[in-house]
């Protein structure tokens, strides 16, 4: 598929591993090789597993974009804004199995999943957007707002505050945390469950569950085109 986004169709279930150097960036030509994964998967009807590399799901935004100047931050932002509102609107199920830290736009990939899997370990994840000087966009606020339990969304979001996987756990940003070596299989696991329930069936919930969140996610993205981030 991409040597940025490997796709590996087995069973039903498209494994997407992200690749893209030391701290897995999310450049524009990630997100471009993202959604032909993705564009892939549903022409397949697989479920998705998403995962990085041993440590790391993504350290964020590539940071030689984002200081290129303020309309190439806002056309990453915006594009990654849209990958994860692409990723909630899935017509099949998401699973992220993510082997480390997930900051930034990592921790946002999490928040995007129908089921978000970490791993043990003295990983950081969370929203450090405050710590190194960026305001927060729309989107990812809105984004935070709905899947985060209100206090942890105000500490994340306003506060820059990271949480290990066991506390991003409680604040909402994973659903399960397993041991390293257990990752692999419990994203498996969890892909072939998924894979037993009714695909329209699951679409269609999903996007009425999802209907307020895609609205304002729209206007969100809209928004932050008109402002530097």
């Amino acid at each position: 598929m991409s040597d940025l986004i490997a796709y590996h169709l087995e069973d039903g279930i498209a494994t997407l591993t992200l690749n893209n150097g030391k701290v897995n960036a999310i450049s524009p030509d990630v997100i471009a090789a993202f959604n032909a994964a993705l564009d892939q998967a549903e022409q397949d009807r697989a479920v998705v597993i998403i995962t990085g590399q041993p440590g790391i799901l993504s350290g964020g935004y590539d940071l030689k974009v984002m200081t290129a100047g303020p309309e190439q931050a806002i056309d990453l932002v915006t594009k990654g804004s849209t990958l994860a509102r692409r990723l909630l609107a899935h017509p099949f199920p998401v699973v992220i199995a993510c082997p480390g830290h997930a900051v930034a736009k990592g921790a946002f990939l999490l928040l995007s999943a129908d089921y978000s899997i970490g791993v043990e370990g003295p990983f950081s994840i969370g929203l450090n957007e405050v710590q190194i000087g960026m305001t927060m966009h729309h989107a990812g606020i809105e984004l935070a707002r709905d899947r985060l339990r209100k206090s942890a969304f105000h500490r994340s979001v306003i506060n820059g505050e990271m949480f290990n996987p066991h506390t991003a756990l409680d604040a909402g940003f994973l659903d399960l945390v397993v041991k390293p070596e257990e990752l692999q299989a419990k994203a498996l696991e969890v892909a072939r469950q998924l894979k037993k329930i009714n695909m329209k069936a699951h679409k269609n919930t999903k996007l009425k569950v999802r209907k307020e969140l895609l609205e304002t996610l729209d206007k969100a993205i809209e928004l932050d085109q008109h402002h530097a981030v």
